[in-house]
């Protein structure tokens, strides 16, 4: 087989690797087809920013020309992980369970063109559809034998809430065995060859590694293991939570422009990292935009619009990043885009609205509906604003403070935006 490129040391010179259980997978990825697999717990209806980290690792095997098992964790999600955990899982019902993987497999299809067929680079597949048929005995006997307590106990997961008030269940303590047992029977049924995953895995991880070198007892290394780094900002705290709370892959839960926004105000600090963590854009541009940002003259957040427009992408697609786009032109005082109903629908969860009849607007004073509609809080103070500038109907700059609203000004009869400065903003709907 002819030599392709390297995908671990793709993910070396990237910042997406943290650790691997043998150097030999840098050669053997570079002659032989790799099958690798990341586990995705359905303890959310969506995958989160946290997750995306695990499906750009399995692209970039799709992309070297590897196979990508999604994994969700029907049951495993049963029991819940403990690895970055301080307190046990809230025990999730069937409905909730069924419900959450049908919605994170949803996402990893979408993103990674994925299915639930073998054909192609990409399955997805759910570890319930085999745990349903194990019996704890025959468990106990053909896997428990092979597990040592010494070393289940020397993981660090099990170490830190072993140390904790609250301790940790014996159904929690089992979990690193179900998940090594994930990479046995993916690697006896299908091939299976690599487990990744983020860097609080690798015990759960190194567990799969062992039990098929004690079980199989095959020559060499023939399973591997690969972590990446978690994913965290310049000052050490988590990247993938905003003041709302999780960043959501899922549009129906956090819409493709609010995505966009989040990696547009990503600091300068951390863009440059990202693109190389977050993206599949050549380093040679990403070093350039590098340059860029260094030189006089440079156009603030050049850096981040390419971040935001590439992660928006990959994760929504080209009808979301034109939604995102859209919405973000649509929102921008001064822009000339010609609003329309159907921008605003697209805009309407992400701005604060509301809702007066007709005669609360039609002829009203600009001043006063700014003030009726919780623009601002007072007709003193928007009489201020519209003097520096500041007031804005419909994208366009208001001037007179005589201004009146007419018919025209209502966007298709039925809403119009009123913005205060770039950042406040407030849908009016007219009922």
């Amino acid at each position: 087989m002819r030599s392709r490129s390297s995908v671990v040391d793709i993910l070396e010179e990237r910042g997406l690797l943290e650790c691997i259980t043998s150097d030999n997978l840098r050669s053997i990825s570079t002659t032989s087809t790799l099958k690798a697999y990341c586990g995705f717990d359905p303890t959310a209806e969506s995958l989160h920013l946290g997750n995306l980290l695990g499906i750009i690792v399995l692209s970039w095997f799709q992309r070297c020309g590897h196979k990508a098992v999604a994994l969700i964790g029907g049951a495993t999600a049963r029991i819940g992980d403990p690895s970055g955990k301080s307190l046990e899982r809230p025990e999730l019902d069937a409905d909730t369970l069924e419900n959450n993987t049908q919605g994170i497999t949803n996402v990893i299809t979408r993103i990674l063109h994925m299915n639930s067929s073998s054909n192609g680079d990409g399955v997805v597949m759910n570890n319930y559809d085999w745990w349903k048929e194990v019996r704890l005995l025959d468990f106990l006997k053909q896997v428990g034998r092979f597990a040592r307590v010494g070393t289940m106990m020397g993981k660090e997961s099990v170490k830190k809430r072993l140390e904790s008030e609250q301790g940790m269940s014996y159904t929690e303590f089992t979990y690193q065995l179900l998940q090594g047992y994930d990479f046995l029977y993916l690697y006896q049924n299908e091939g299976v060859n690599v487990q990744i995953g983020g860097s609080d895995q690798w015990g759960n991880i190194t567990a799969g590694t062992e039990l098929i070198r004690k079980i199989l007892q095959p020559e060499g290394d023939v399973a591997f293991g690969l972590t990446f780094p978690l994913l965290l900002k310049s000052d050490g705290t988590k990247f993938g939570k905003s003041e709302d709370g999780a960043i959501w892959l899922s549009p129906s839960m956090l819409s493709p422009y609010k995505f966009y926004q989040y990696f547009f105000s990503v600091p300068d600090a951390d863009v440059i990292r990202f693109l190389k963590i977050l993206t599949f854009l050549d380093m040679e541009e990403i070093d350039e935009l590098e340059k860029e940002m260094n030189r006089p003259g440079y156009t603030p957040n050049t850096a981040q619009r390419r971040l935001a427009e590439q992660v928006t992408l990959f994760v929504h697609g080209e009808d979301g990043l034109n939604e995102a786009l859209k919405a973000t032109e649509a929102l921008r005082p001064g822009a000339e885009t010609k609003l329309d109903w159907k921008t605003f629908e697209g805009i309407a969860e992400d701005v604060p609205s509301c809702s007066l009849a007709s005669d609360q607007v039609l002829n009203i004073s600009l001043i006063d509906l700014s003030v009726s509609s919780g623009l601002l809080d007072s007709k003193s103070a928007a009489r201020r604003l519209l003097k520096q500038g500041g007031l804005y109907l419909n994208n366009s700059r208001v001037d007179s403070e005589t201004k009146r609203i007419e018919p025209q000004d209502i966007v298709d009869g039925k809403v119009l935006l009123l913005s205060a400065g770039k950042k406040n903003k407030v849908i009016v709907r007219i009922t």
